[in-house]
């Protein structure tokens, strides 16, 4: 078999999708030891890897946006933990370095929402032709 670009991006993106469920999982059951976490339900809304599986950036959303800077405080500090987790469970050459970010698209939804419900928008979609 032939190693496209095709191929290479359906399986960073396979690999991707394997983090993200590994680290939900690890997250839901409360694997990690850290209070916070514990207190914290996070959703992993998507892994991003490198084109080399070497890196993955998670991108995380707190339950209601509650104490995101904690929560990402609280991951990063067990960066270490979680790296091991995942390798150990999705069977790469490489173990990926995880980096956490704050997924931001949900609060750009929001905002776009806001944006096209106001009265000034409202007012030209309503108007006569």
């Amino acid at each position: 078999m032939t190693n496209t670009d095709e191929t290479r991006s359906v399986r960073v993106l396979r690999v991707g999708e394997q983090v993200r469920h590994v680290l939900s999982e690890i997250l839901m059951r409360g694997d990690v030891h850290d209070e916070l976490l514990a207190k914290h339900p996070v959703s992993v809304t998507e892994v991003r890897m490198s084109p080399d599986l070497r890196h993955a950036t998670v991108f995380i959303k707190p339950l209601l946006g509650k104490d995101e800077a904690a929560v990402l405080k609280a991951l990063r500090t067990n960066t270490a933990y979680l790296q091991r987790e995942v390798a150990s469970r999705v069977q790469q050459k490489y173990a990926a370095k995880l980096k956490f970010l704050a997924d931001e698209s949900f609060d750009e939804g929001t905002h776009i929402d806001t944006l096209l419900r106001a009265p000034k928008v409202a007012q030209d979609l309503t108007s006569d032709e």
